[in-house]
């Protein structure tokens, strides 16, 4: 016993009483601030890894359309809110899919699923020009075909319902829509930055398994809240896809709003996180 009492005694004495948390945990030692991607990196047009990123963001954005875009035509099928899963219930899928997409795909292409997320990392410089135009496009391709997918499987109730097309509801105007996308985006992007941030990783190990949760909750809050208002873009590829395939002038209108709105949010997102919160440009200036 007299042995195991000074063990505890040494362990004790070992370690101080307070260990330091946040940001004062972090040394040196342990992190180094990743240098930013090249614009042009052709070099990646030879990789495997490269085209298999953007596989992986086709198929996902795929999943995420038809999953989302079914849910929106079984509320609006439904003779009430009640009678079906109601706008909770469609927050919950947006929320969802991205939760288990961001999950499935974060090791492969980073799980963006977004070109507003694609283009707030590339202001960011976390990606090359050439990735990101390459995840842009594979992005709008595969919400174009999950949407034709649904239309394929019930195509007279997709005209009817709406096909999930994001349109200006009643009683808001252009601004109101346009104010919406950019903050519902600016949570979305922030929220991305924040859980994937490097020196979080360096700092907590549980940081990579917990990223997707997150950004599949700030999703869910953001439909919860735009919802009303523009049926919730806050993702270009998810509006273009609903919009091409719907193809109906209403759907048309306003559609500068679900791309412009979108990408003035991931803007100032990337702005925040990178000068406010991170302060990148005067560490470099050290």
């Amino acid at each position: 016993m007299e042995g195991k009492e000074e063990d505890v005694r040494l362990g004790a004495n070992k370690f101080s009483e307070r260990q330091p948390i946040g940001t004062t945990a972090q040394t040196d030692k342990d992190y180094n601030e990743p240098p930013p991607a090249p614009l042009f990196e052709h070099g990646e047009l030879y990789s495997w890894s490269f085209w298999r990123a953007g596989i992986a963001e086709f198929v996902a954005t795929f999943l995420f359309l038809c999953i989302t875009v079914l849910t929106v035509m079984g509320v609006n099928r439904a003779p009430s809110k009640c009678a079906s899963v109601g706008i909770q219930g469609i927050a919950w899928a947006f929320g969802g899919m991205i939760f288990a997409l961001v999950y499935c795909t974060a090791g492969i292409s980073g799980g963006h699923i977004n070109p507003a997320v694609t283009f707030g990392l590339l202001l960011a410089r976390k990606l090359s020009l050439t990735r990101a135009i390459f995840y842009m496009v594979m992005q709008c391709l595969g919400a174009i075909c999950g949407a034709g997918v649904v239309k394929g499987f019930q195509p007279s109730r997709y005209e009817v319902l709406g096909g999930g097309a994001n349109v200006m509801n009643h009683g808001y105007t252009k601004g109101d829509g346009l104010g919406a996308e950019i903050v519902g985006t600016f949570v979305l992007v922030y929220t991305v930055f924040s859980a994937t941030d490097a020196k979080r990783y360096a700092r907590d190990s549980h940081v990579p398994i917990l990223a997707p949760l997150p950004i599949g909750f700030a999703v869910f809050l953001v439909h919860l809240a735009t919802i009303p208002i523009t049926g919730t873009g806050i993702n270009p590829a998810r509006s273009l896809g609903a919009a091409i395939i719907y193809n109906r002038d209403h759907a048309w209108n306003d559609h500068w709003i679900f791309w412009v709105g979108p990408f003035i949010g991931a803007a100032l997102a990337a702005l925040y996180h990178q000068i406010v919160i991170r302060a990148i440009p005067f560490k470099s200036k050290a």
